[in-house]
């Protein structure tokens, strides 16, 4: 979906908030891509939705205010900011510039107007040119500031959100932001960012606030389980914030066209050890140390537990009976809580999976392409569940020849081979293998190795050598226990990532939406390997390969020849082959 300048979408002033309108906006740049997608969600969706199917669910787009890119540019200019992008800097030195930049006058009363009419949840949100384009996806490299908005004066509301605006502009000249341009070879002084000051959707339960259900869904489906057809769909549900579920962390995945087939698990202990244990909130108590540039200043991560006691919980979770070593579905035993949407998927006590099985179709024609939608679940006090669309995507699918058969998975010379793959097409150009040692790997040490990892890396992209990127559990994952916690600008010269079970450590292959928009923005294979069938990777053969660099616990190996390595994105399928004898 492309940026758009669209001059008809109302400009903002006095009394426009409280008229209902749901997209007003300041400036007269572009509104990027992120805007877009809701603008387009708003006037287009919304009038195919038809609400008397489910009357159950109200289906909606929260209200927002858009900041054009012309104000970014008269933001830049006036506070002299463009210089920062000619040398390289540190985070730190662009949080200082931009948090005591000033923004251009002309937009401070309509802005002091709005925040006077407005006391509820805010998130400040990125909307660049580039960001959600097809091609280059600039998921996940900007940042999101949530806001409780609670503040009694306007004048503590007006400032901290001042301060969300300069902390969002400002992500767009940090390292992250850098690394992605840099591995694009994209120039990122024609990157021009627009904002998203949007309603957060959810109800508030004490100090906390937060949707009871948050959720991705995708079109097209990587990673189809039993019957379901890559075209059937996925959606990821997660208690909370869709922080949760974005940052790559735990949350709970179902097919619409089967929403009750088992999960990918081993067992009921295995479910318990990789389902949801905490949310994110905004935190409407008493306001924390200040961190005006940091990202989480004000939101909350509490355990499973807080939403219990805050009586949420009946439609989430299933709870483990020890005796019969089974799941019931709901709270009505006494047992751990498992977060897997039991009573809406399997006892269908709200038509969820239903409705996505409309939406997602309607969002496609929207769109005109395979599509990803973000949204989140509130209750009215009537009693009837809001369906807020947050975010419309479009998804890049496989298109092309390159089939790869069951049989090649096990034929001589294959080194690596999975039978959950993403992306399309053949590489022929990677002679550099970057792995995680198996005799040194331990969980509690993910951070340090992220650090290897981004030395190996930043040498690799500075050589102009792509390389293939092999590790255990998820790579970028927010939980450090349950793989490597990298950004994305840590493994961005990667072009093949490679995710292995090791040990107790396999959780379901990652599902974050800016990681796989990432890997789509550089046109990188993405493998999970799982050690069953036909899925390994040769780590004997990997062992005796010349070693070019090595560190405590990762080791980088240069091939005399560059790997084959195809992937059947419509199967599923991957190898990578050397030639000769592995």
């Amino acid at each position: 979906m492309k940026s758009r300048n669209d001059t008809s979408i109302p400009v903002f002033s006095r009394g426009t908030w409280e008229s209902g309108e749901i997209i007003s906006r300041l400036g007269r740049g572009e509104i990027g891509g992120k805007a877009t997608g809701l603008m387009r969600l708003s006037r287009d969706l919304l009038a195919g939705v038809d609400q008397a199917v489910h009357p159950e669910f109200e289906v909606a787009v929260p209200r927002m205010v858009i900041l054009g890119t012309d104000i970014f540019d008269s933001f830049i200019a006036m506070n002299n900011l463009g210089p920062l992008l000619e040398t390289p800097v540190s985070d730190a030195r662009v949080a200082q510039a931009f948090g005591r930049a000033a923004l251009p006058p002309e937009i401070l009363g309509d802005l002091r107007d709005f925040i006077s009419q407005v006391e509820v949840p805010l998130a400040v949100r990125s909307s660049s040119r580039m960001e959600d384009a097809l091609a280059h996806p600039f998921a996940g490299v900007y940042a999101t500031k949530m806001l409780p908005n609670n503040q009694p004066d306007v004048d503590t509301r007006f400032n901290r959100l001042v301060e969300a605006i300069r902390f969002v502009y400002a992500t767009t000249y940090m390292k992250a932001a850098r690394g992605y341009f840099q591995g694009l070879k994209e120039d990122h002084a024609e990157e021009k960012m627009a904002l998203v000051i949007q309603e957060v959707a959810g109800n508030r339960y004490g100090t906390r606030f937060y949707p009871q259900i948050s959720g991705v869904a995708r079109s097209f489906n990587y990673y189809p389980n039993g019957s379901a057809r890559t075209t059937d769909g996925v959606v990821n549900l997660a208690l909370g914030l869709g922080r949760q579920i974005v940052n790559g962390d735990r949350s709970w995945s179902f097919c619409p066209a089967c929403p009750a087939s088992p999960p990918p698990f081993n067992d009921v202990g295995d479910r318990l050890r990789n389902t949801q244990t905490a949310f994110w909130a905004v935190n409407m108590g008493p306001p924390p140390p200040p961190d005006p540039m940091g990202e989480t200043e004000f939101l909350l991560n509490p355990d499973l537990s807080v939403g219990e006691q805050d009586e949420i919980l009946d439609h989430l979770v299933s709870t483990y009976d020890p005796g019969a070593d089974r799941l019931r579905l709901g709270l009505a035993a006494k047992g751990p809580r498992v977060l897997d949407f039991g009573p809406i998927l399997v006892g269908e006590t709200l038509p969820l999976s239903d409705l996505m099985k409309k939406l997602l179709p309607l969002a496609e024609r929207t769109a005109g392409c395979p599509v990803e939608l973000e949204f989140a679940i509130d209750r009215r006090p009537d009693g009837v569940y809001r369906l807020c669309l947050l975010q419309m995507r479009s998804m890049a699918i496989p298109e092309g020849e390159s089939r790869v058969s069951p049989v090649e998975l096990i034929e001589p010379g294959v080194v690596v081979a999975s039978e959950r793959a993403t992306g399309h097409g053949i590489k022929t150009d990677i002679a550099d293998i970057v792995y995680l040692k198996p005799e040194t790997f331990e969980t509690s040490q993910t951070p340090a190795i992220a650090l290897e990892i981004n030395r190996l890396n930043g040498g690799l992209l500075v050589s102009g050598r792509p390389y293939m990127l092999v590790g255990f559990g998820r790579w970028g994952s927010a939980d450090p226990w349950l793989g490597v916690p990298v950004d994305w600008s840590q493994i961005n010269g990667a072009r093949v990532i490679v995710e292995c079970a090791f040990r107790d450590l396999n959780p379901d292959p990652s599902q974050g939406a800016h990681f796989f928009h990432n890997l789509i923005a550089v046109g990188a294979f993405y493998l999970t390997v799982r050690g069953r069938g036909s899925s390994r990777v040769e780590w004997d053969w990997l062992q005796r390969q010349p070693v070019e660099q090595e560190t405590k616990f990762v080791r980088h190996v240069r091939l005399p020849k560059p790997l084959q390595i195809r992937v059947d994105g419509l199967a599923g399928l991957a190898v990578c082959k050397v030639g000769g004898d592995a």
